[in-house]
């Protein structure tokens, strides 16, 4: 099971009302770009556990899920 970690999110507001995450902020404080988000949908982290927004990224030629629970957003991380 994996763990989460909530993350501080730069995001876009558009006119519209959509949300587009631009960076995130780790544990430790490193300042990761997101490179481009792939995929929006409803979903629920079956590894961690919560249900919200799932964010489909990629960051460095890798993808990765970012949730954005409301208010807060968090990543799943190995324990």
């Amino acid at each position: 099971m994996a763990r989460k970690v909530f993350v501080e999110v730069i995001a876009k507001f558009d006119t519209e009302g959509k949300i587009t995450p631009l960076s995130l902020f780790w544990e430790d404080g490193t300042r990761y770009e997101i490179d481009r988000v792939l995929d929006m949908r409803r979903a629920a982290s079956l590894k961690a556990g919560g249900m919200g927004i799932r964010y489909t990224i990629r960051i460095g030629g890798r993808d990765s899920y970012l949730f954005f629970e409301q208010p807060r957003w968090f990543v799943e991380a190995k324990k």
